[in-house]
Parts: C-alpha cells; structure tokens; sequence
C-alpha cells in the first residue's frame, strides 16, 4: 500500500495542509498527528517550538511518552538529525526514549527558518519512510513553523493572555525537576557508597556524574530561557529594523532610543505586543499627525514596567483611543497593561505603552472537560456511548490508531486510568449529547 496516496493530489495535500492550519494552536500537535498518520504510522508525537513561550515541548500519545521527552530530550534529537541528515531533512533512527529504543522520523526546519523548532514521530517499527513520504514530511513542517512564527507575532489578545498566565504554570513545572535532581545525586552517591570500588575509582566515578547532571541542568535552563525570552536589545533592534521601512518614502526622521538595561530579558509575548504597539503608533501618526520627526524609545521602569514611548512633532490631534487599530488595544489590556494618548494641538502627540513584567495570577480552573481539545471531545462523547474504537473511527473518519492516540490523551488529561472512569466523568459533565461539540 502506498502511504502517499491520501497526499498524491494536490487539491488533497491543500486540503490536509489547511485543516491543519485552522486548529487552534493548543490543539495542533494533534490534529498534525491525525493527519500525517496514513502518511508516517507512527505511536506518539511530540514536538518544541521555538515561538511559543506557551508551551515549547508538547506531545501526543500513551503517557509514558509525556513524561519521557521534554525540551531538553527533543532538542538533542533535533541536533542529532542535523549531525546525521543534515538542515531540512528528515532523519530516521533509534534513540533510547521511555525505557527503550525506539524507531524514530526527527524533522528540524530547513535553514534560515524557525527558531530550534524540531518535530519527532515515534514509529511503530523500524522499516525505512519513502522518499516521497519524506519530501511531502518537511515542507509541511516548514510551513507549520512559518505559521506558527505568524501566529506568535499577530496573537489575539485571548491567547497573549493565556501565554502570560501559562508562565506560572511552566515555572511550576520547572520547580519539578527536582525530581531529576534527586536521581542525579541518588546515582552520584551510589559509587561513593559501593564496596565494590576503591576510593580513587568512587571519586572518579561520582564526578563523571555530577559533571553530567550539572551540565543538563543549565542547559535544559539555558534551553527554557532562550525559547520563551527574548534579549531586550535584540528585541528592540528588531523593531527598529522594521520601522525604517516604513519611513523609507518619507521624508520624517526617526530617532530610536533602545532601552539602558540592553541585557536584560522580556518574556517574548510581551517583546512581540511591545512591537506591534508602537508600529501601530507609528502608522497612525503618518497618518493622522504629520509629524518631521519621530522619535521611539523603550525603557524598564523601577516597578517592574517595560514603558514603550513614540512621540511626534506633528499637528496634536491624536485620538485618546488611537490604538484601537488592529485590537492593538485589546493585546496591550490581555497583558495587563495601558495605553494612553497625550496630545497638545500644535505641539505633537505622544503615545505611551506599559506592559507589566510580573506574571498576572493564573485565571480559576474551569470544568472538568475544559482541557480536551475539540476533536478529543469528539471521541469522548463516542466513548461515553460505549462505542469501541473501531465504531468510533468508522462515526469519525479516522483511522482506529489515531482513536487509540485520542484516548491515551483523554484519559491522561483526565487523570483517569480507564475507559469506565472516563465514561463515568464525561456522563457527570453532560455527555453524551449534553454539551455542544463542534462539527
């Protein structure tokens, strides 16, 4: 059978390419999973963005691949398919993954595009992917990335939310990896304690452990760090890059003040609304203002405060709601932070933007169905009617392993160890038939 044939049209490939595309972007792992199955068979996915400070590592599938990779984990498969294949082509191999070696598709981004974003399918069994597969395999990745890096930079004010708040949770989830430090110092204390080494073989065992574990230690962090924050002065020069554009046909002169704490760091949802705001200022004192002279500055305030600041010598007529273009606004409130509008008729017009750098507090649970993703929802309420999975991706249109990937995921977000449990759960939550699923 070839695995291409459901991609060997065109018009199939688009089609499968933008359902991809129109999944909200929590739930696009899986939708990609569900999609690439007939084209790449595979067990679980996981993959790390280099866009998103929401979630950077993200997988589908049986649990025990959720807690078996992480940033660290698919950021050296992605430097291992680099080594081996090469940028922009897709590796297969083994690696050791949840207690034992598995087959693997790694796909990292061709160059010039992504920031570290890497894509891993866990395989079935080790028989080699078509090239054809493997040709259609990256530049769907490329495309999702590019996507993704579009999505980052113009993100609804909802989801600009969402990615503050989830910064506590990924901090909570940091604060977990004592876990891995304990084992680390549990295997460094076991040669120290063995009578079977004498005490120079001890010591030189235990060191070679504690080098180890502490260099995982600051790059999994340097890793974090270097995937959800962006260098002020980098983040600044960027937006002077992209205002100059802008002026190029005018005649208006633009001075850029970059911010006096260069080195330090801002979350990149901030960095990306800090940008947007004052190219949104920008555009409308070109419009509205006239002004000979711009000048843009971004400055950290003794509270906390990442103050961006445009001002124009123009003829002082901006409205107080002048960002309301583009829900500029709205981005700037989803932070927690304001915008106000001075201007002086005759004088100019001075537009200023707070954003807050401390994380606002994580909004309250909601119901417990609210993490499952559309799709997941979908097979629940299918579940929940005692349907085995051959009847539900025969009612789905999906084939019976993606159904097998959706109930591994619903029954490890529902903290359930059965399909009863989870039955039980979707009846006390309304389903079947009780709450409304998209179509």
């Amino acid at each position: 059978m070839d695995e291409t044939a459901p991609w060997a049209r065109p018009q199939d490939a688009l089609a499968r390419v933008v359902e991809v595309l129109r999944e909200p972007r929590p739930g696009l792992l899986a939708r990609l999973s569900e999609v690439l199955e007939p084209l790449v068979p595979h067990v679980a996915a996981a993959q790390l963005s280099g866009v998103c400070a929401y979630s950077p590592a993200n997988t589908v599938g049986p649990p025990e691949f959720a807690d078996a990779f992480g940033s660290l984990v698919i950021s050296r498969l992605g430097e291992r398919a680099l080594t081996e294949a090469g940028p922009g082509r897709p590796w297969q191999g083994k690696a050791q993954l949840a207690g034992a070696e598995r087959p693997l598709v790694v796909v990292t981004t061709t160059p010039g595009a992504g920031k570290g974003a890497v894509l891993v399918l866990v395989r079935p069994d080790d028989r080699p992917l078509t090239t054809d597969a493997l040709e259609i395999l990256q530049p769907l990745w490329d495309l999702l990335v590019a996507h993704s890096e579009h999505r980052a930079t113009d993100a609804a004010p909802a989801q600009a939310a969402v990615s503050r708040v989830s910064a506590n949770a990924r901090a909570w989830a940091i604060a977990k990896s004592t876990g891995a430090h304990s084992a680390a110092l549990t295997a460094i204390l076991a040669p120290l304690r063995s009578a079977d080494l004498d005490d120079a073989a001890a010591r030189r065992a235990a060191t070679e452990l504690a080098v180890t574990a502490l260099l995982d230690v600051r790059r999994s962090a340097d890793l974090d760090r270097t995937l959800s924050e962006e260098p002020a002065d980098a983040a600044f020069a960027r937006l002077a890059r992209e205002l100059r554009p802008l002026l190029r046909h005018t005649r208006i002169r633009l001075d850029v003040a970059p911010p006096a704490d260069a080195a330090r760091s801002v979350p990149a949802d901030l960095a990306h609304t800090a940008r947007d705001a004052v190219r949104a200022a920008v555009l409308v004192m070109l419009d509205q203002e006239k002004p000979a002279r711009l000048h843009v500055s971004w400055q950290f305030t003794p509270d906390a405060i990442l103050r961006a600041v445009v001002r124009g010598d123009g003829l002082g007529v901006l409205a107080a709601d002048a960002l309301g273009v583009h829900r500029t606004a709205e981005r700037i409130a989803a932070l927690g932070g304001r915008s106000t509008v001075e201007a002086v008729p005759g004088w100019g017009a001075t537009v200023t933007v707070d954003l807050p750098l401390a994380l606002p507090e994580p909004a309250a649970a909601g119901g417990p169905l609210d993490g499952l993703q559309a799709r997941e929802l979908e097979v629940l309420d299918q579940l929940a009617r005692g349907r085995r999975n051959r009847d539900i991706a025969a009612a789905l249109h999906i084939s019976e392993s993606t159904v097998k990937f959706h109930v591994a995921n619903i029954l490890a977000k529902l903290a359930v160890t059965s399909r009863g449990e989870a039955a039980a759960l979707a009846h006390r939550a309304g389903l079947p038939g009780g709450l409304h699923l998209a179509s």
